[in-house]
């Protein structure tokens, strides 16, 4: 990319400094990119990412900086940010991006590579393109300096908002992270993200204690036999969907396995031997992004989606209203809507064949 190098990263959560020190482990310089330099004041004074956990270790960056002008030269800018802020910061970095560069979107939810293409057309941004995967780290800050990574996924999807961007950028991308394969389109890969299939109805069941702050192991003390009942109604739905779009999705089971190696032939068994899982608490407010962007960024464009082709989503539909009337929130209209993916108006057969358009097929080995 002639002119271009390094890489940037921007947010400076537990997933972005997880992505900044394991791209500085392999000896890549990297720019890590965030608005609160406080919260990362021992990261920036000795430009350096502190890791324990699965991956330990001292891993120096090129740069801690709070202005995304400095993304402007890197060859490759990964977004580790909240999906929520996607619009937000394609803003920021519209006026510092240049032709040639490709944005990667980790935890993109539902259609994010489009949503975040659209946000930077209309901003003005040239030819960029952006591509997008899941979180491939479970990890979570430590102090202002580091980062504990509880877990590394040993497989997932990738996808773009275009055929092409998959196309151009899939090879550098696996030779970093071996463990992606290319989705056959960006509602395939939404639709394999684990959290946004579980977060949502394992939180509503467990309202009470979640609103009460009270002490909860997420995964572990917060699922039961009725709670799986619940998600497996979810994931039935999503699967409805993503074959309405020319997509297939595997079992939740087989997903979980493929992240973090745990075989189990049901979902409760499966969800309770997930090591990185095992610690991992319930939220103490309704207004967590185990809530609210798992809802906004995977369950608002999912019912969109399904509404296009005419296929029913009851227990989505109830949990989006439940938690619009108890976060006084209209998620249906602050979600990622399909005005915000560039697609109000297309209806199902003119989505699915901006899908066929922007289809990518090579490296699909699922």
């Amino acid at each position: 990319m002639g002119g271009l190098d390094g890489i940037g990263v921007v947010g400076a959560g537990g997933e972005g400094r997880a992505v900044a020190a394991y791209l500085a482990s392999r000896g890549l310089a990297v720019h890590l990119c965030t608005r609160d330099l406080e919260a990362v004041r021992e990261i920036a004074r000795r430009r350096e990412i502190v890791t324990s956990g699965v991956l330990t270790g001292r891993f120096p960056l090129r740069e801690v900086t709070a202005d995304p002008a400095a993304l402007g030269g890197r060859a490759v800018v990964l977004v580790a940010t909240v999906t929520t802020a996607y619009p937000e910061v394609a803003v920021r970095l519209a006026p510092h991006l240049r032709a040639g560069q490709v944005v990667v979107l980790f935890s993109s939810k539902l259609c994010g590579s489009v949503e975040f293409a659209h946000a930077l057309a209309a901003a003005g941004a040239p030819g960029v393109d952006v591509v997008e995967t899941d979180a491939l780290f479970a990890a979570r800050p430590s102090g202002t300096g580091g980062v504990t990574v509880l877990g590394a996924k040993g497989w997932n999807l990738i996808s773009g908002s275009t055929a092409a961007a998959v196309g151009r950028h899939a090879g550098l991308l696996r030779s970093w992270f071996p463990m992606l394969e290319v989705a056959r389109n960006p509602v395939e890969r939404g639709l394999h993200d684990f959290g946004a299939v579980a977060h949502v109805p394992i939180a509503l069941a467990n309202l009470g204690t979640i609103d009460r702050a009270e002490e909860l192991l997420f995964y572990v003390d917060g699922v039961s036999a009725r709670t799986v009942a619940l998600l497996e109604r979810t994931e039935a739905e999503f699967a409805l969907v993503a074959r309405a779009y020319g997509a297939r999705l595997m079992p939740m089971t087989e997903v979980l396995d493929r992240y973090y190696g745990c075989p189990a032939t049901t979902l409760l068994d499966a969800l309770r031997t997930v090591e990185p899982y095992r610690t991992i608490a319930a939220p103490t407010s309704l207004d967590h992004r185990f809530l609210t962007e798992d809802i906004r960024s995977t369950l608002v464009p999912l019912q969109a989606l399904a509404r296009c082709a005419g296929v029913a989503t009851p227990v989505v539909d109830a949990a989006i209203t439940i938690m619009s009337v108890l976060g006084g929130e209209d998620f249906r209209r602050t979600g990622r809507t399909l005005a915000r993916l560039g697609w109000d108006g297309l209806g199902h057969e003119g989505i699915v064949r901006r899908l066929r358009g922007g289809r990518a097929v090579a490296g699909r080995a699922a």
